[in-house]
C-alpha cells in the first residue's frame, strides 16, 4: 500500500497477488494493522484497504508489533531470580531492538528500493 498514491484504496486480491500470499491470509494480517489504526478499511463495491497514516509516519516496528506483538522478549526481563547485570543486558537489547524498529519507516524503505531498483546507463 506504501507504493501506491495517498489514499488510493486497493482491493485484498490486487494487495495478495503483488505480494504472493494468499487472500485469506492477508485479510487477518489487514484486520491486525487495522486494529492498530495502520491502515483504513473501506466498504463497498470498490472498497478495500488504504493506509491510515503516510508511510513516512508508519514504522518497521508499528507493523511488527501490531502484528507479532512485542519486538523484543525474554523471560529473563521479568525474573526477579535473574542477576541485575543479565537483566540489564537484556534491557539494553530491547532497547537497541526498539529503537532500531522505530528508526525505520516505509517511505524510507520505499526509496532504498528505488536506489536499488535504478538502472544506470553509461
Amino acid at each position: 500500500m506504501a507504493r501506491r498514491p495517498a489514499g488510493e484504496i486497493t482491493r485484498v486480491e490486487t494487495l495478495a497477488a503483488e505480494g504472493g500470499l494468499p487472500p485469506n491470509y492477508l485479510v487477518q494480517i489487514l484486520i491486525e494493522l487495522k486494529a492498530s489504526g495502520l491502515v483504513r478499511s473501506v466498504r463497498g463495491k470498490e472498497g478495500g484497504y488504504q493506509l491510515a497514516r503516510p508511510a513516512s509516519e508508519i514504522t518497521f516496528g508499528d507493523v511488527l508489533r501490531a502484528i507479532h506483538g512485542p519486538l523484543f522478549d525474554s523471560p529473563a526481563l521479568g525474573d526477579e531470580r535473574c542477576p541485575a547485570e543479565l537483566r540489564d543486558a537484556w534491557q539494553r537489547l530491547q532497547a537497541a531492538v526498539e529503537r532500531e524498529a522505530a528508526a525505520i519507516n516505509f517511505q524510507q524503505l520505499l526509496e532504498s528500493g528505488a536506489e536499488r531498483n535504478r538502472m544506470f546507463y553509461i
